[in-house]
């Protein structure tokens, strides 16, 4: 028990201090998201029905590090970083993200992110399920055994943040939305290649991801976020320019400009808002 509490207070020490580190303000806190121990199962018992799957789905992983190719592609998918994640969607999102070329898109992932990630931490330490290669004592293909020994396999933290991506990038650019989820579903594969999770681990997560991207809705600032990286979007790619029409700050009387989440606008409104049918920026 102790160590659980340990492996739990360390986690959220590290979360607290990369979005102080990026300066970036979480959407939610943890307390205010759902809790993935009440809307999850626990993982598969090793004496289980369910636990075969993984075992052959573990033998698949072993498998496919015979491809030198798509080793490689999981040895990427194992860096922790949002930077590492997001230009591995580059090429199916069909726009290369970064702070400098698109501010708004990189807000978008990265405030969602660090909101989201937070959410693994409690059922980590709440199950601290045996991760495949400790099990097995069995060699990962990203040498990761020192920095994963000890550490609660389900769910796992790199698909959930993969899938939550995949999630964002498609309802940015639906049209590729395709490509995305297939990039994003190889990602969660990966970790199963690597050998650092099973493959329930992997599925709960992207049902986590889809509980957690559904939480972002809730807030209004996340939508209104959205709203600027899908402009974004198109203005990047030509298909439209960013802002319409700039209108001026002033008081809001006519009762027909309204924010992105659809509450009529008031004098102190600002960023994108909906009048007559069009988007407009109030600075």
């Amino acid at each position: 028990m102790k160590k659980r509490l340990l492996l739990a207070l360390v986690a959220i020490v590290g979360s607290l201090t990369m979005n102080a580190q990026n300066e970036v303000q979480p959407y939610f806190t943890v307390d205010q998201l759902p809790d993935l121990i009440k809307c999850l199962p626990a993982p598969p018992a090793f004496d289980s029905p369910e636990f075969a799957n993984d075992m052959m789905r573990f033998a698949w992983g072993k498998q496919q590090r015979l491809n030198p190719e798509r080793a490689e592609i999981a040895k990427r998918d194992a860096v922790w970083s949002y930077e590492a994640l997001l230009a591995e969607f580059d090429v199916p999102f069909g726009l290369h993200m970064s702070p400098e070329d698109t501010p708004e898109i990189w807000k978008l992932m990265v405030t969602s992110m660090t909101t989201t990630d937070a959410m693994r931490v409690a059922p980590k330490a709440f199950y601290h399920r045996q991760r495949p290669f400790e099990r097995f004592q069995d060699k990962m293909l990203t040498d990761e055994e020192a920095e994963l020994t000890g550490e609660g396999s389900y769910p796992s933290g790199h698909t959930m943040r993969g899938w939550t991506a995949a999630l964002l990038l498609a309802e940015v650019n639906p049209a590729a939305a395709d490509t995305i989820f297939a990039r994003g579903w190889m990602y969660g594969e990966s970790r199963v290649i690597v050998g650092a999770h099973w493959q329930s681990d992997v599925d709960a997560s992207r049902v986590a991801a889809s509980i957690a991207v559904c939480a972002l809705h809730g807030s209004p600032e996340f939508r209104e976020q959205m709203a600027k990286a899908q402009a974004e979007y198109l203005e990047k790619t030509g298909q439209q320019s960013y802002v319409e029409e700039v209108i001026p700050t002033s008081p809001v009387t006519d009762g027909h400009a309204y924010r992105i989440d659809g509450v009529q606008a008031t004098d102190e409104t600002r960023g994108i808002v909906i009048q007559n049918g069009k988007k407009m920026l109030r600075n």
